[in-house]
């Protein structure tokens, strides 16, 4: 067992399923404390009992990323619960492919409030927590379309995944020597965002687009190396997509 992973606090958003569900499971194998938080209360309960009785610790809290309010009580009952925060994985996120003449204002907004907004609420809510600590570690996921613009279609989705990239780049900065930030930038992985889009012929591309799609085990991997260094090293970024992925 990972000693570096063993005991730590881990909250993940978005941890009803893909990247969120399978880095739970892998950190609680490996003897982390996780605390999974997302709006589906029913799939976190089951995956809490299935951890539990696996032998792990868990406990999950009903949260929209996009209420401050839920997040921070989110938070704040993580710190109840175990008296501390190690890590804040910030996987939350919706990828609503459409051309932009299609005027999809609403999907917009929802990008935005879930893909910048949610980490930004995280971040407020963790970073005063780390703080008081003197220790802890942001990792954030961001995507390869915060690397390069994917479009026709995915603009303001890759709008909003360099805005985490900035973000996180300037959190790291800003927070110190303690305070690790990493960023995760995974390509094609199998998980429900490819099923973000309402617009239908972009839906399809996308489906057909992640056949090639990896595991959410790959990328839970790459989260597990980054939280299991050394407190001196700070592995700040991480881009992996499968190897037939040209994008």
């Amino acid at each position: 067992m990972s000693t570096n992973i063993s005991g730590k606090v881990v909250v993940i958003t978005g941890a009803s399923s893909g990247l969120g569900e399978a880095t739970a499971r892998h950190l609680s194998a490996l003897g982390a404390r996780v605390v999974l938080a997302a709006r589906r209360k029913d799939k976190l309960d089951s995956l809490v009992a299935e951890l539990i009785e696996a032998g792990g610790e868990a406990v999950a809290y009903q949260t929209d990323v996009t209420s401050q309010q839920d997040v921070n009580a989110m938070i704040q009952g993580a710190v109840d619960t175990f008296g501390r925060i190690d890590v804040l994985i910030n996987n939350a996120g919706l990828m609503a492919i459409a051309p932009l003449s299609e005027g999809r204002v609403d999907e917009w907004d929802r990008m935005i409030d879930i893909n910048i907004k949610g980490l930004l609420y995280g971040v407020a809510a963790a970073l005063p927590v780390f703080q008081r600590q003197n220790s802890g570690h942001f990792i954030n996921i961001a995507s390869v379309a915060g690397l390069k613009v994917f479009s026709p279609g995915g603009t303001v989705y890759s709008g909003t995944k360099f805005a985490v990239r900035a973000i996180s780049e300037g959190l790291r900065h800003e927070v110190g020597g303690n305070i690790r930030t990493t960023t995760i930038e995974p390509g094609a992985v199998d998980s429900e965002l490819k099923f973000g889009s309402s617009h239908e012929q972009s839906r399809d591309f996308v489906v057909d687009f992640y056949k090639q799609a990896i595991p959410a085990a790959s990328v839970a991997r790459a989260i597990v190396y980054a939280i299991e260094q050394p407190a001196d090293v700070d592995i700040n970024e991480i881009v992996l997509r499968p190897t037939s992925q040209d994008f």
